[in-house]
């Protein structure tokens, strides 16, 4: 197929160096971020009076013109499949969904079929811009396999830039609901002596830690005290459950790698079902009863929902808000844990 050429002037006080004047004069529907007009560069792509010129750091001048010459969106590997999708919101650059749990994200070498993206890919029907020069979705952010929830995907590169900007600069708002083995309260002294550890006020618990791969175990995140990268979540307590167990709200100021479970497992709170963070925490029958001790044994994954998404539309600027509710499985063990710390008529809780 034929390239896109795309005939770019240097305007006054763009240069000096190529890939910053390119970067400031292509116009803003063209989509193409700094790091892409430098792949551009390096390729040969862009040219002057017929010239390729591959060196990013090329002195421009005012008033000079150079092609940048653009490969039509090439199809990814990646096969489309025929798989159910709850929609919240679609226009043409962007898509908003609620992943149900058991589904992965993105493609990978050990799960290359049954994703979201091969989900996507057969939605939209061959009816994607470039993304990077891909006919593929945008994931700015992911959500764990085992956790359900919103997700928003670009479905262009205008939205894909807007979005990850968003996300880089922490404005998007995301609220998540769990399911907490215990209740976290403020007045816990072991949690208040724990480092990055604090309340504020309304009873809202707050962890700040830096987190890395775990030093044995790669597929795992870990608290550490140097290095790391900067994780702050927040936690308010919507339902106790006799204390055993508690529903509890959870958002972001950062959004790194299993970080809620990793943070809530840290403050000792770790969540109902989590195999990989959740330990060997077991809720005893005595407190709660056989039947909600038993829902909690068998519930089969991290009890972790992504409940809010808030952004704003990165092409129209319209600010967008979604919802999702919990999942029948979650609501299922809410409601044994509801029932089991609801004291029977005329005696107590078992």
């Amino acid at each position: 197929m034929n390239k896109e050429i795309l005939s770019i002037e240097i305007g006054p006080g763009m240069g000096p160096r190529l890939d910053k004047a390119l970067a400031a004069a292509v116009p803003e529907e063209a989509a193409l971020s700094r790091s892409r007009l430098a792949k551009l560069i390096a390729e040969g792509s862009v040219s002057r009076e017929g010239v390729a010129v591959t060196d990013q750091k090329t002195k421009v001048a005012e008033g000079e013109v150079y092609q940048i010459a653009l490969e039509p969106p090439k199809e990814v590997e990646t096969v489309a499949q025929d798989i159910p999708l709850e929609v919240l919101w679609e226009d043409d650059d962007l898509i908003v969904v609620n992943k149900p749990a058991g589904m992965v994200t993105h493609p990978a070498p050990g799960t290359p079929e049954g994703t979201l993206v091969n989900a996507l890919l057969h939605h939209f029907g061959g009816n994607l811009s470039g993304i990077g020069g891909d006919a593929r979705p945008g994931i700015v952010h992911r959500i764990d396999k085992d956790t359900s929830g919103l997700l928003v995907v670009a479905k262009s590169d205008r939205a894909h830039h807007g979005l990850a900007a968003q996300f880089e600069a922490h404005t998007v708002h995301r609220h998540y609901r769990a399911l907490c083995h215990g209740v976290p309260q403020a007045s816990d002294p072991r949690l208040r002596g724990l480092n990055g550890v604090s309340f504020e006020q309304g009873g809202v618990l707050k962890i700040v830690t830096q987190l890395a791969r775990h030093k044995t175990d790669r597929q795992k995140q870990a608290v550490v005290a140097h290095g790391g990268r900067h994780a702050v979540t927040r936690a308010r307590t919507i339902e106790d459950f006799n204390g055993t167990a508690a529903l509890i709200d959870c958002w972001l100021e950062t959004g790194r790698t299993h970080q809620i479970r990793v943070h809530m497992a840290y403050a000792g709170h770790g969540l109902i079902g989590d195999q990989t963070y959740g330990g060997k925490r077991k809720i005893s029958e005595k407190a709660v009863g056989a039947a909600a001790a038993e829902a909690v044994r068998a519930f089969p994954r991290q009890a972790l929902h992504a409940a809010t998404l808030g952004f704003v539309h990165p092409v129209t600027g319209e600010e967008l808000s979604f919802e999702a509710p919990l999942p029948d499985d979650m609501t299922d063990l809410i409601d044994a844990l509801r029932a089991a710390s609801m004291p029977p008529a005329g005696g107590t809780a078992p």
